[in-house]
């Protein structure tokens, strides 16, 4: 039997002790990969974003409209392939008050054309067009809702009075990260159709396809070049730039969830470490009767990295296979259901599942390391004689 064989079976000698070690170890893998995937989750959703997408916006404030003949505008500007445009509804189910979802009136003819990374059926997206009361939603709340394509759907808006209703004509995947997969979309005609004068023809932001993603700042400039002398000037950037903006509120928070991550591992190597140091100090007898037939001090200090080497693995291992079901499937799986605009693509990225099992196994060493170099400094006589 080699050393580290040993030295794993050393570490099932006290088998309750050790299963409470493990499954310490393997909380504080879990709560790291959970904290780590919310932090990458909210980058994710900024990296991903479509290079060659530019929003226009009311410059004072996201909340503020714009007049809709502002479209006209950006279509001309040399260089716009196509653009959309887009209102905030915020519209809920009067049958799931507790659910939210993002709800925006859209133009029917081009939005799917700007954003084609929300893949629809073609007959699907006929079918939309054709009906005034049409909606197409994401698979993502269709799933969490039930609903299908054909049913009709009441929503009640918290901006706009009346009872709205739809049918649902048809459901979009996202082929995109950044992609919310729980959003409502219906004609922005029909909206427009019900807004009292003092709101007509208003719209809520422009998205411009550009020809060049390389040129997306000048052509942000140029869009609000045209509108510096209007009564409403505008506010134009690049998706991804738009998107950390929009977000912008939550990198202090996700900053400290970042520290508290790694203050996490922190807190299980020193329980780790306290765990082998009592093993070795049980030991002790055991290891002066092998330096005295022979074994040298490196010998002891691998058992004791051995055994540390082995729980930190097991904790990794049990870590990592608690976290697919818990935070991916459980609570990614709410995060873009409920929190689509926020968290679009919520899983365990393969980098932070091995930087997770590495730091459990690297800092298992490091929380060996004093009860190691202990147990080499031990003196056969002494340790002979000490009682644990």
């Amino acid at each position: 039997m080699t050393f580290l064989g040993l030295s794993a079976r050393n570490a099932m000698r006290n088998r309750f002790r050790t299963t409470l070690t493990v499954f310490g170890v393997a909380i504080a893998v879990l709560a790291f990969i959970m904290l780590r995937t919310v932090v990458w989750a909210y980058n994710i959703g900024v990296e991903s974003a479509a290079p060659d997408r530019i929003v226009t916006r009311h410059k004072v404030t996201f909340v503020m409209w714009l007049p809709k003949r502002y479209i006209d505008t950006v279509r001309q500007e040399p260089g716009v392939k196509m653009a959309t445009w887009a209102s905030w509804f915020g519209g809920k189910d009067p049958k799931h008050e507790q659910e939210f979802f993002s709800t925006l009136a859209v133009d029917a003819e081009t939005y799917f054309d700007v954003y084609n990374d929300c893949a629809v059926k073609p007959a699907e997206l006929a079918a939309f067009k054709e009906n005034r009361r049409g909606a197409i939603v994401g698979d993502a709340i269709a799933k969490k809702m039930n609903w299908k394509v054909g049913d009709r759907i009441a929503l009640k808006s918290q901006i706009f009075p009346g009872d709205w209703e739809f049918a649902i004509s048809g459901i979009y995947t996202a082929t995109r990260k950044s992609v919310d997969r729980s959003t409502f979309l219906f004609h922005w005609n029909y909206l427009n159709e019900g807004m009292p004068s003092s709101t007509k023809d208003k719209i809520g932001w422009i998205v411009t396809k550009v020809s060049d993603p390389a040129r997306t700042a000048d052509m942000s400039l140029a869009i609000d070049r045209k509108f510096d002398d209007r009564d409403t000037q505008t506010l134009s950037q690049s998706e991804g730039a738009f998107n950390a903006g929009f977000l912008g509120m939550f990198t202090a928070v996700l900053k400290a969830i970042d520290i508290v991550s790694i203050i996490i591992m922190l807190i299980m190597m020193l329980i780790l470490g306290n765990t082998i140091a009592m093993g070795a100090r049980e030991r002790t007898q055991e290891y002066g009767a092998l330096r005295a037939i022979g074994f040298l001090p490196r010998h002891l200090a691998v058992f004791v990295l051995g055994e540390s080497f082995t729980i930190g693995v097991l904790g990794g291992i049990v870590g990592l296979a608690l976290s697919y079901p818990i935070v991916q499937l459980g609570m990614g799986r709410f995060l873009e259901e409920n929190m689509g605009s926020f968290f679009p693509y919520f899983r365990i990225s393969g980098g932070n599942a091995l930087l997770a099992v590495a730091l459990a196994v690297g800092m298992s060493l490091v929380a060996a390391g004093i009860p190691a170099w202990s147990v080499t400094r031990l003196r056969v006589v002494d340790a002979l004689r000490r009682v644990a």
